[in-house]
């Protein structure tokens, strides 16, 4: 009774009274809230289920307001229609959402698949196509394939001697990043690092027997070797992928430099632990040119080229130009007869120090023999150079040889193949 009486302060309960047509009293005071809509319906033990969705009426200055003494506030539905039964068929998804996701993985997988059945025209052009190079030969050479650019060949149509020393110098990098002894320098090794030490190059020789062309895939290996009891040897060949064709040879000598003072350092035996497992027993690629360069000043100079600059684009991490940097310096004094009608060939360069940021330097050459006279006539050009600072110090002093160009099958001198046109 407690809870009967406890309800119908709350809910309109149903009257025990026998008159089927009496209606719930609305009059206010008499009880009952006011509820909106209120759905009924009687179960099948007689007893009555409320449905309701109620809501306090609201007041203004404490005065109720909307309130209505209409008996629309509680209907109830003695007969309410039962929901449709439930089955398989009005269970299912949205099955035209679903199709609609099917059909965008499936084409977008077949974008994919054609993507991955590409052809190359050129068998070659898929040898290392990313580049990334590879450990070879017992983990003690390392390999990696270049495709010549558009933006790497000059007049010629043929590689610059400036993008194959690239190549030498990313494939030095990769090396000893992919055996594992890159620390935080430029090439340096993680004791190396600790040590503030970096590789600086002291000797470079480089034979170029012929120039690969646009489009070209070229396969870079290199390796290194002992050289002294401070320096290290470090060799490069380069092909052509599609020939096996030895397009470059090219040896060089490293030693270690205090990044700090700026002075040279023997090789500490933490450091020497690390590299000399790499280390290959073989003799130098290039014969060594043991010829004594010449002096070279103004006096023994043909041509002079003088206010070369390095631009803040031409420094290297170790914050001191790139060395391949040098090489285009040399060549910028240069006689420009040669440069028309030969090709580098060979070249031998000994690093005396370092440039930076603020130097300013001049560019001397010497032609060696007959000169620039009779070019055509003379075959082989051999020059003298030198890259030194305004106030006379040196900087690389080298050796250049020259051949006619196409001297192999390329037609005439300074012309240019008829396919190109």
């Amino acid at each position: 009774m407690v809870a009967t009486a406890a309800t119908s302060a709350f809910f309109a309960v149903a009257s025990p009274s026998s008159d089927p047509d009496a209606k719930p009293s609305t009059k206010p005071g008499s009880g009952s809230a006011i509820l909106r809509g209120i759905k009924s319906r009687n179960a099948p033990s007689g007893s009555l289920q409320v449905k309701a969705n109620a809501q306090a009426p609201p007041k203004i200055n404490g005065t109720t307001v909307g309130y209505t003494s209409s008996a629309e506030g509680v209907k109830i539905e003695d007969d309410m229609s039962s929901p449709p039964p439930r089955t398989f068929i009005n269970q299912l998804p949205d099955w035209s959402m679903l199709l609609a996701a099917i059909t965008t993985i499936f084409l977008a997988a077949e974008k994919q698949w054609m993507m991955l059945d590409w052809k190359p025209r050129r068998s070659d052009m898929l040898i290392d196509p990313f580049g990334l190079g590879k450990i070879v030969q017992d983990g003690l050479v390392f390999r990696q394939n270049f495709s010549i650019r558009s933006y790497e060949i000059g007049a010629d149509r043929t590689a610059s001697i400036e993008t194959l020393m690239n190549h030498l110098q990313e494939t030095a990098l990769n090396h000893v990043r992919t055996a594992g002894l890159l620390g935080d320098g430029f090439g340096s090794t993680p004791e190396m690092s600790i040590r503030n030490l970096i590789w600086v190059v002291t000797r470079m020789q480089v034979v170029v027997d012929r120039y690969p062309t646009w489009g070209d895939v070229v396969q870079v290996d290199t390796w290194v070797c002992a050289s002294g009891k401070n320096g290290m040897r470090r060799d490069w060949i380069i092909r052509d992928c599609k020939t096996g064709e030895t397009l470059t040879r090219a040896s060089s000598v490293w030693v270690m430099m205090n990044k700090q003072t700026r002075r040279l350092s023997k090789i500490p035996d933490a450091v020497r632990a690390e590299i000399e497992p790499y280390f290959m027993d073989s003799a130098p690629i290039v014969d060594e040119d043991g010829r004594k360069l010449p002096k070279l000043d103004d006096s023994t100079a043909d041509y002079i080229r003088t206010g070369l600059t390095p631009r803040w684009s031409d420094l290297d991490v170790n914050q001191h130009v790139n060395n391949v940097k040098y090489i285009g310096w040399i060549l910028e004094s240069a006689p420009l007869p040669i440069l028309e009608s030969h090709e580098l060939s060979s070249m031998t360069l000994e690093y005396r120090r370092e440039c930076g940021r603020d130097s300013v330097l001049q560019s001397l050459t010497a032609v060696c023999g007959t000169g620039v006279g009779n070019l055509l006539d003379c075959g082989n050009v051999e020059c003298q150079h030198l890259l030194r600072l305004e106030e006379g110090a040196e900087i690389v002093k080298g050796r250049t040889e020259w051949r006619p160009k196409y001297a192999h099958s390329m037609g005439g001198v300074g012309q240019i193949p008829a396919e190109s046109a």
